[in-house]
């Protein structure tokens, strides 16, 4: 298994260098970058390509939502994690719509943090049980249908959306929901108020996907995910 390339970002200099320590221990994880705001983290992805971003939210210059939303737009198969000290459900709502894969808190412990990058590296998506309730009471108070992770276990007992039959092409979870509402004909803007996404960030799953499967647009991505059997 290669090495995961870390960044991590954080105004904090003392929580930067203790998760650098902490993670930099583990022999699955190289930290390759610190950021001390959502701009550096954004000109450090540029550099270093990561493969996961561990991403604080209320930083100077740049906050980690707008940074994250700037780095799914230009790097896609980069992940990000949000890891936040903050718990209301309109920091979750921004980030996951800003295109993160995960929403941590501070408190996690660090073999359980070191083993939630690894999930998220590896396709899953990650929130804490109960944030992942506080969104679904949330979603279900307006629409009748959302993708909110629901608490279905995982490593770290965290909430994981597990997407079978993705794995072929490598898609994500969210990847493999896109590509299911593709199939159903949806646009980008059902899409992105299916899923509750933006509909730039429904763009960047999209363009992802067919960079994965090798296929140019909406009719190729549905016939060969049929051909696979992956709807």
């Amino acid at each position: 298994m290669k090495e995961i390339k870390l960044l991590l970002t954080d105004d904090q200099d003392l929580i930067r260098e203790s998760l650098h320590i902490v993670l930099d221990m583990d022999p699955d994880i190289q930290v390759v970058g610190l950021a001390e705001n959502g701009r550096m983290a954004v000109e450090l992805c540029a550099e270093h390509q990561p493969d996961v971003v561990l991403m604080d939210i209320h930083m100077p210059e740049m906050d980690g939502v707008e940074a994250t939303r700037r780095i799914k737009a230009q790097w896609p198969h980069i992940r990000v994690i949000i890891l936040t000290t903050f718990q209301e459900i309109a920091y979750v709502v921004d980030a996951l719509s800003a295109g993160a894969e995960g929403y941590l808190l501070k408190a996690i412990h660090p073999r359980d943090l070191a083993a939630g990058i690894k999930w998220v590296n590896r396709g899953g998506t990650l929130i804490p049980q109960d944030i992942a309730k506080m969104l679904v009471n949330r979603l279900q108070g307006g629409r009748q249908e959302s993708s909110a992770p629901a608490a279905s276990g995982g490593p770290a007992e965290e909430a994981a959306v597990r997407g079978g039959g993705g794995s072929a092409y490598g898609l994500s979870d969210r990847e493999l929901q896109v590509l299911h509402c593709i199939s159903d004909g949806l646009n980008n803007r059902e899409i992105a108020e299916k899923l509750f996404l933006s509909e730039g960030t429904v763009k960047n799953y999209i363009s992802s996907i067919y960079s994965k499967m090798d296929v140019r647009d909406r009719i190729q991505a549905t016939k060969k995910a049929q051909d696979e059997g992956m709807l």
